[in-house]
């Protein structure tokens, strides 16, 4: 799932690059020449963009899978787990595609190339595929989401503690109240 997930944010910043620097599609908004698009440019994208999806991915992941854990149904653990993690995936793609989209305003074609693939692939993978596919992923594919065939099973269970009474701190003596003279 995160490698297919990573591959359509990916693919549609491929297209979208194209589309600019092949097709001509918003090159005058831009200021791009008609040189295409640079030879190592797909792979660099792809590294990137692969670090940063599997990041969005295991952060959501992990705080759906707790919530599964904890006792939750898969569809209560989705929507649990997309909610608290939707602010900070949000934020954090909101800045670097106003960073990656600063990259456009420079006089180098690779920059512009950099900052246009960079910008159009987090925000498709912030806001279609982990607002929208992953959930509804999950949520069609119910409790078959945390299976694991029997040949995996040597593989180590990670698992959350379930939560424990706080222990209460020992008081220390009461000093004995001193006796009025009489």
């Amino acid at each position: 799932m995160c490698s297919r997930s990573c591959a359509l944010s990916v693919a549609a910043a491929y297209g979208i690059l194209v589309l600019v620097f092949q097709d001509g599609v918003g090159r005058g908004l831009i200021g791009a020449s008609s040189g295409g698009i640079e030879s190592f440019m797909p792979m660099f994208l792809f590294v990137i963009l692969f670090g940063l999806s599997m990041d969005y991915h295991v952060f959501i992941i992990s705080r759906i899978r707790e919530a599964f854990d904890r006792g939750m149904s898969t569809d209560e653990a989705v929507a649990h787990g997309i909610k608290i993690t939707a602010g900070v995936v949000t934020s954090a793609a909101v800045v670097m595609v106003l960073v990656f989209s600063v990259f456009v305003t420079s006089s180098f074609d690779l920059l512009k190339q950099f900052g246009v693939g960079l910008a159009a692939a987090i925000l498709i993978d912030a806001t279609i595929i982990r607002a929208v596919l992953l959930p509804a992923s999950m949520k069609l594919l119910g409790d078959w989401n945390w299976y694991l065939p029997s040949w995996l099973e040597w593989l180590p269970r990670v698992g959350v503690e379930p939560a424990r009474e706080p222990v209460p701190e020992p008081r220390a003596p009461e000093a004995p109240a001193a006796s009025a003279p009489g």
